[in-house]
């Protein structure tokens, strides 16, 4: 972001002065990144994986893996990195890992040490340990690990310790309705149990794509694992005990971050294409584009490709819980719609990396909207809008969210810029390519 390594402040673009036509490759996609991190260090013999993200989120996983003895030998110029897996021993069978704010990662590994033997700590950032993950480690409790919070303000959050001394199996619940990342961890520690598993979600599941993508990817790694909706809900089951093996496996582009150029398209009434992406992806958020389309965009796709054309935006009434990470994408772009914009399902977002339910809603207020709170959403109105500087709150989908009012709305300034780098650390890069501009920084 700088030559000479100083932080910048903030960052803003200037509107573009035409619409955009072109085409992005986003960098992979962090949420399957860190599932086949988990998969391959845990198999027996050696994976090769292709188009890993390089992030914040990313990178907390590779270390912790290493500090705890494994061989990974990451290229990050070809995007590939090779791992010998452990086949749930790793070499050093005790370690503090230090897991930032990354929430894929000490799910995962919480659930991933609990299947091994040995003793080990997790712990992240402030905002980490105001994160609940109670309900996970009640779950793996259940399974006879020994789990626990060490946090005595927030003894439902992190930091956590393992005592690690493998999975019994047999039956689990687990809450499905705080996040589907309980429910996937679980779900990848379980073929390393000494007796077959079940386990039942209790109460609705969030995000149930983000299951189906970890259930691919285990798929991918050897084992199979059978969902099933009964009268009682959705239950998983896991002939354990199995061994994951090493395989190549490539990445998928992060959809996630691809909402952010469709948006872009939608809001610049532009046209925008996402390279390698296709409505056959294991990930959910392909289907935001779906979302715009409902909005009034034109939507064309092949085997390799998504594509946005702009049109007039109409408001929308619309549950995003299957897809509740480009809640705050559609929250940028509803401010130009014609009417007000509904959204629904997703009360789980407030124990994101923020409340994405109510300081989202604070940040759309200040540049004039008009924001309805629900317990389960919110309801954009439009307005007359104005610039302003706007919180991130260390949260990097409300900076690269939030930084698409600017491409219509002189003055808007995107507060802490560098939290991009959780999952995207070149976006704003990207973005100032497409809209053929460089991002203006401003350090302090």
């Amino acid at each position: 972001m700088s030559s000479s390594g100083t932080v910048p402040y903030a960052v803003s673009f200037e509107p573009p002065n035409s619409s955009i036509q072109g085409s992005i490759t986003v960098p992979g996609s962090k949420s399957i990144t860190n599932r086949a991190l988990i998969c391959a260090a845990m198999a027996k013999g050696k994976s090769i994986l292709s188009g890993v993200l390089d992030s914040e989120d990313t990178r907390v996983m590779v270390d912790a893996w290493r500090v705890l003895g494994l061989e990974l030998d990451w290229n990050k110029d070809s995007k590939t990195l090779a791992i010998t897996g452990c086949d749930g021993r790793p070499p050093r069978p005790s370690g503090a890992l230090h897991i930032a704010n990354s929430g894929t990662t000490i799910r995962f590994l919480t659930a991933a040490l609990a299947a091994t033997q040995g003793v080990y700590t997790l712990e992240g950032v402030p905002r980490m340990h105001e994160r609940p993950i109670q309900d996970l480690l009640d779950g793996l409790k259940r399974l006879g690990a020994n789990v626990s919070s060490t946090n005595s303000i927030r003894p439902d959050c992190p930091p956590v310790r393992v005592i690690a001394n493998g999975l019994n199996g047999g039956i689990a619940e687990v809450a499905g309705d705080v996040s589907s990342q309980f429910l996937s961890g679980m779900m990848m520690a379980a073929p390393y149990a000494r007796a077959p598993v079940v386990i039942r979600v209790v109460g609705e599941l969030v995000s149930k794509p983000y299951v189906d993508m970890t259930a691919a990817v285990m798929r991918s790694f050897g084992v199979r694992i059978d969902g099933v909706l009964g009268e009682n809900g959705h239950e998983y089951r896991i002939k354990s005990p199995m061994s994951y093996v090493g395989c190549q496996y490539q990445i998928e582009p992060d959809a996630s971050a691809a909402s952010y150029f469709l948006g872009a398209a939608a809001i610049l009434k532009g046209s925008m294409r996402i390279e390698g992406l296709s409505f056959h992806a294991l990930q959910g958020d392909v289907q935001f584009a779906r979302v715009l389309e409902k909005m009034g965009c034109r939507i064309s796709s092949g085997d390799d490709f998504i594509q946005v054309d702009g049109r007039p935006l109409r408001g929308i009434d619309i549950n995003m819980n299957a897809i509740s990470d480009t809640v705050q994408t559609l929250a940028a772009v509803a401010l130009f719609a014609n009417g007000p914009t509904r959204v629904r399902g997703v009360a789980h977002n407030r124990h994101k990396e923020t409340d994405r339910i109510g300081d989202l809603a604070c940040e759309l207020r200040r540049v004039g909207a008009t924001v309805e709170e629900h317990d389960d959403g919110l309801t954009i109105h439009p307005a007359l809008l104005k610039g302003a500087d706007l919180k991130t709150y260390r949260d990097h989908r409300m900076a690269m969210s939030l930084s698409l009012i600017g491409l219509k709305v002189p003055g808007i300034r995107i507060l802490d810029p560098r939290c991009t780098e959780k999952t995207y650390p070149a976006f704003f890069e990207d973005m100032g390519k497409v809209l053929g501009q460089s991002p203006k920084y401003d350090f302090e």
